[in-house]
């Protein structure tokens, strides 16, 4: 009898995983934060309103898959978010079968097409393809970033901690920030660059290499503020202060003028988190734009098409790094093979010598009940 049952019982369970599942609900929660006190990077104050959607699609075999998205400029955002997800994509995932992500992208692609398929009608698809990938990890039983082929079980991670601040001429709160993240055990961190004049950046780019010593890197971010010809003139000077990269100096359409940076530059171009899909990506890729891309998991499109942007990337030689941290871009990061680094920004990780190791929970991390 233990025989047949040590026999049997595997059996049983491959021929349950084989069994097809099916979509039979959706459902959302909405949580609206009350203002608090923005950052400001060179563009715009950011977290006085925010928001979060998260998503649950369950199927017919009692899995959940869960999401969440963000929406942190206006208090209407995730309002609108969680109106697409229910009354549009809804209806048209309903009765699919998880297990073909990549049928769903294209039956809500079709679907969704009318009003466009960026803004914030990406971030709904981005959320349920996150969640029919929580699926499938659980129903495989395994942590996603294993089930779809692991490269590594860590990623080096870096601190957004040097934000403009209000009455901060002194730089004490920017000071301040810095130093709490590399306390934290930081070996690389990322400021704000390009609100004021060039020798403004001077400032800052300084006092955040001198708190982090010759061994840590020192990230730039000018969140799309420059015109090519001021994008290139503080390009040469941030090379010449010997940074690590220079990411967003224009905005995200100006793929032309991304090209012209990247043929007259050599210090490291970052760019990605504004762009949509593998479409955007690969326009910026087959331009020559960019040293290393940075897809955000709203924008980008989710896990399926986050992997299909990495692939593009890969094949033309060009790094990859996340906008944004946690365990979804965990996830996707361990899966990919020209990743370099995940992005932090908000609850600090617990980290190894400067890397944060992978969610050995079954799916994509994002259930809060088995947390």
């Amino acid at each position: 009898m233990l025989r047949r049952t040590l026999f049997t019982l595997p059996l049983a369970i491959a021929a349950q995983q084989r069994k097809a599942l099916k979509i039979v609900g959706l459902e959302t929660d909405l949580k609206i934060n009350p203002p608090r006190k923005p950052n400001y990077d060179a563009l715009q104050a950011l977290g006085i309103h925010s928001g979060t959607v998260t998503l649950r699609i369950k199927t017919d075999a009692g899995i959940t898959g869960w999401a969440s998205s963000s929406f942190g400029t206006v208090e209407g955002g995730p309002k609108v978010l969680r109106a697409i997800l229910e009354e549009e994509v809804k209806p048209l995932i309903l009765n699919q079968d998880p297990a073909f992500p990549r049928k769903i992208r294209a039956i809500l692609n079709q679907g969704l097409q009318y009003q466009g398929l960026t803004g914030i009608t990406q971030f709904a698809i981005a959320a349920t393809d996150i969640a029919i990938w929580d699926i499938l990890g659980k129903h495989a039983n395994l942590p996603v970033w294993r089930m779809i082929g692991a490269m590594r079980d860590r990623m080096p991670v870096y601190s957004m901690c040097g934000w403009y601040y209000d009455n901060d001429d002194d730089l004490s709160q920017y000071k301040a920030e810095i130093e709490k993240a590399l306390a934290h055990g930081y070996r690389a961190i990322k400021i704000k660059t390009g609100k004021y004049s060039m020798a403004d950046d001077e400032r800052r780019i300084r006092l955040a290499q001198d708190l982090a010593g010759k061994d840590r890197r020192v990230m730039l971010d000018a969140n799309q503020v420059f015109s090519r010809n001021e994008a290139l003139r503080r390009g040469h000077i941030y090379q010449q202060m010997g940074v690590f990269w220079y990411e967003e100096p224009l905005p995200p359409q100006d793929m032309a003028g991304y090209a012209e940076l990247a043929d007259k530059l050599e210090i490291r171009l970052a760019t990605g988190e504004n762009l949509y899909t593998k479409y955007q990506f690969n326009d910026l890729i087959q331009r020559k734009g960019a040293d290393i891309v940075q897809p955000d998991n709203r924008r980008a499109g989710g896990v399926t098409e986050w992997l299909e942007i990495a692939a593009i990337a890969d094949a033309a030689g060009i790094q990859l790094a996340s906008h944004g941290g946690g365990d979804v871009n965990m996830n996707m990061l361990c899966a990919v093979p020209n990743a370099i680094y995940m992005e932090t920004g908000g609850p600090q990780p617990r980290m190894i010598n400067g890397e944060v190791t992978a969610p050995e929970v079954p799916g994509m991390a994002t259930d809060p009940t088995i947390k």
